[in-house]
């Protein structure tokens, strides 16, 4: 059976080797037609401790390594404007 892959943004890396990603998806609501937006916060293994909040990341299931963690980081797909402006700036002023 394939593992499914998901993507999220990294909301929580305060925990060792571990990063909670929420994940977003949208539905049609069964009485009224709206798109909703509805959200779910996953536990995923980070070994390296390499992802920050905010990180736009994908995931991969994988067999249980803890109570909550069923899933692991496969790899970065973008970051944050507000890291980026962060890094630009303390250039700015060391140069």
């Amino acid at each position: 059976m394939p593992k499914r892959v998901l993507t999220g943004t990294v909301v929580s890396d305060k925990t060792d080797k571990t990063v909670v990603v929420s994940v977003e998806r949208k539905v049609k609501h069964p009485l009224y037609g709206k798109i909703i937006r509805r959200s779910k916060k996953y536990h995923a293994h980070d070994e390296e401790n390499s992802f920050k909040a905010g990180e736009v990341v994908r995931i991969e299931e994988t067999r249980p390594i803890s109570k909550l963690k069923t899933w692991k980081v496969l790899d970065r797909i973008g970051g944050t404007a507000e890291v980026d402006v962060q890094d630009t700036a303390s250039e700015v002023e060391a140069g």
